[in-house]
């Protein structure tokens, strides 16, 4: 049976048009394969801690000589490695926040490198690069080529080399200029934004589309 892991980080509740692509996403995979399954966290309401000193040291501890403390963070990187190994598509919901990813996505992160749950410390093969990893980035500005802002998205480009060593292999479906909406200054990039956000949205519909039916 299918599963999906689908996890959002955004911080703006019903605002986010990162949630929206998420959950437009989910539904479309929910479509596509009748009866899977799904499991959802939410970093943004219930972030995970990040790594101190313990789940630092826990990563470098044989698991027999854990401290208490130690055997609490590795605990939790199981469980959030297990997550992604139980789904046949992790779906992540990315804005950029301050130019880069929400600190909620660097502990996820953080977490998952773990040597013998996601890669192997011998041969330093990833373990959790079998299955489809779909990233629906937004953007509230404009960091296209040729734009002032070009090369101020510390996100999208870190993302791939952070978990590169689980094998996790990214595709990014990206929506910019997401506070033109709101913000007065950006009121001449609305058509714009509309027309990257309905170019996203054109994207996740054709995700899990046959390709009998999309030719």
């Amino acid at each position: 049976m299918a599963h999906l892991l689908h996890i959002d980080s955004s911080i703006q509740g019903d605002r986010s048009v990162s949630r929206r692509l998420t959950d437009r996403a989910a539904r479309a995979w929910r479509a596509a394969h009748p009866g899977g399954t799904v499991h959802y966290r939410d970093l943004g309401a219930e972030p995970l801690p990040h790594l101190d000193q313990a789940g630092g040291l826990a990563r470098m501890t044989p698991p027999e000589q854990h401290s208490p403390a130690q055997r609490e963070s590795w605990a939790l990187t199981e469980q959030l490695v297990n997550e992604v190994l139980r789904a046949d598509t992790v779906l992540l919901g990315l804005p950029l926040y301050n130019f880069a990813a929400p600190s909620s996505v660097k502990a996820w992160v953080d977490h998952l490198i773990a040597p013998g749950l996601a890669y192997d410390p011998e041969t330093q093969a990833g373990l959790l690069g079998d299955r489809e990893f779909i990233v629906l980035a937004t953007r509230g500005g404009g960091y296209a080529p040729g734009t002032p802002r070009e090369g101020w998205d510390h996100a999208e480009p870190w993302l791939p080399h952070g978990l590169a060593m689980t094998g996790l292999q990214p595709r990014f479906i990206t929506a910019e200029l997401t506070l033109a909406g709101v913000n007065p200054a950006m009121a001449g990039l609305v058509p714009l934004a509309q027309e990257s956000l309905a170019a996203a949205e054109r994207a996740v519909d054709e995700l899990w589309v046959p390709a009998a039916a999309a030719a």
